[in-house]
């Protein structure tokens, strides 16, 4: 995503300055405005290769939250339409695997933490080909919004793990493996492009009554004078039943 140096480059839209369960979603949302960095590395090429941008763009003056449309009651109780309630998680797993059939992601999850300054760690530019999952928040399945990002492109391969993801589409379904021998599938309510000014920290980190998954990496157009690119791509998900 940038041909900056690694240490520019691993850093990740949203900024926290404690680990996610010991700050409050007013707390995220603040410490997000001091700035946002990147996840991946711009693709060398005389005609490079734009990765897929998705269908939603949220402009500044949109509302943070992109148009996501979160599975119903019944669906995540397993209960019938009015027995609203909060859906019951799975315990904690560290994820191992993620896999998207419809953009061909089958990779390996690495544990990701926050960088000295606040921001969120991403994978190293040399394992490209690996998501990774942020460990101070919930793990895939349990109550709350897990969090997995991945680089777009890399100088060195091209194309990386998370390329394509601009062009997953609503009812898709990613599957997290996870380190107990189970596994969790989620259905993609919305992907939207989020200027790295307006990125929608609440909605990705805040806290959540339900099991949901955010799937992040960058997008938009990358800018060769500034040598990152101005957007995040980020998947809206639900635990499926």
């Amino acid at each position: 995503m940038s041909s900056r140096s690694d240490t520019t480059a691993r850093r990740a839209g949203g900024r926290h300055g404690s680990p996610w369960r010991a700050v409050g979603a007013a707390v995220v949302v603040l410490l997000a405005m001091a700035g946002f960095g990147l996840i991946g590395a711009s693709m060398r090429s005389t005609e490079p290769v734009r990765p897929p941008q998705p269908r939603a763009q949220a402009g500044p003056g949109a509302p943070e939250r992109a148009a996501s449309t979160p599975l119903d009651d019944a669906d995540l109780d397993g209960g019938e339409s009015g027995a609203a309630g909060p859906a019951t998680g799975l315990p904690r797993s560290t994820p191992t695997t993620i896999t998207i059939p419809r953009i061909g992601v089958n990779a390996k999850i690495m544990t990701l933490g926050t960088n000295p300054d606040g921001t969120v760690e991403v994978p190293p530019l040399d394992q490209a080909m690996r998501a990774g999952w942020y460990e101070p928040g919930p793990s895939p399945g349990e109550v709350g919004n897990s969090v997995i990002v991945g680089h777009v492109d890399s100088a060195a391969i091209g194309a990386a793990v998370f390329f394509s993801l601009g062009a997953l589409q609503p009812g898709d379904v990613i599957t997290v493996s996870r380190a107990d021998g189970g596994s969790v599938d989620f259905r993609v309510d919305s992907v939207a492009a989020h200027p790295k000014n307006a990125f929608p920290t609440e909605q990705v980190y805040g806290p959540s009554d339900r099991p949901g998954l955010r799937v992040i990496t960058c997008g938009g157009t990358f800018d060769e004078a500034r040598g990152d690119y101005p957007d995040n791509v980020i998947v809206f998900a639900s635990l499926a039943t």
